[in-house]
């Protein structure tokens, strides 16, 4: 199916056959333009010389709008090819045979970032709760019995809510949960 713009390659641009709108157009107005000169000329008054003013205000006006258009009309052309040779590219990639990745290198999925943000939450609330249990212990008074088990009841329930989400995201994902275990 051709296109219905050209594109900016003049490989892929259709042949001209004859004058163009465009191109007729502007002829008409350099012969308004030249009739009006040649009148304001021969009759020498102030209403020819403003007939050619405006004359040739709508000349210019044209070629910067035509100029202004040309431009537009190559830039769209250019993003469609763009466009055209993506789309080329991806169903050659969607018909090329998937090759399966070595078990060793598969990446860890790209995950929700909000998820994240959550289990990274998650995380420090350990640390620091762990920490606090860390003090106690080291405490050179009586062990604060009752802060160990808030801290411990934290941690317990913190690491249940970040498995939990784990494991929707590894529903979500319909598959199981790949990646890298860093010690």
């Amino acid at each position: 199916m051709p296109q219905s713009i050209p594109s900016g390659s003049a490989g892929t641009r259709p042949a001209r056959a004859g004058l163009t709108i465009g191109s007729t157009g502007f002829a008409v107005m350099v012969v308004v333009l030249l009739v009006a000169i040649v009148f304001a000329a021969n009759a020498n008054d102030l209403i020819g010389w403003l007939v050619v003013a405006i004359a040739a205000g709508w000349l210019v006006f044209a070629v910067v709008v035509f100029l202004q258009m040309r431009k537009g009309v190559r830039e769209a052309g250019r993003k469609v090819d763009t466009a055209m040779q993506n789309a080329r590219a991806d169903v050659a990639a969607l018909r090329a045979p998937q090759q399966p990745a070595p078990a060793a290198a598969v990446p860890a999925p790209a995950g929700d970032p909000m998820r994240d943000t959550k289990l990274e939450h998650s995380f420090k609330i350990c640390q620091v709760q762990a920490r606090v249990i860390t003090q106690q212990l080291d405490a050179e008074g009586p062990l604060d019995r009752e802060m160990v088990d808030r801290a411990l009841e934290t941690i317990t329930i913190t690491a249940q809510n970040a498995r939990d989400m784990i494991k929707e995201s590894a529903r979500d994902a319909e598959g199981p949960v790949a990646g890298t275990v860093v010690s």
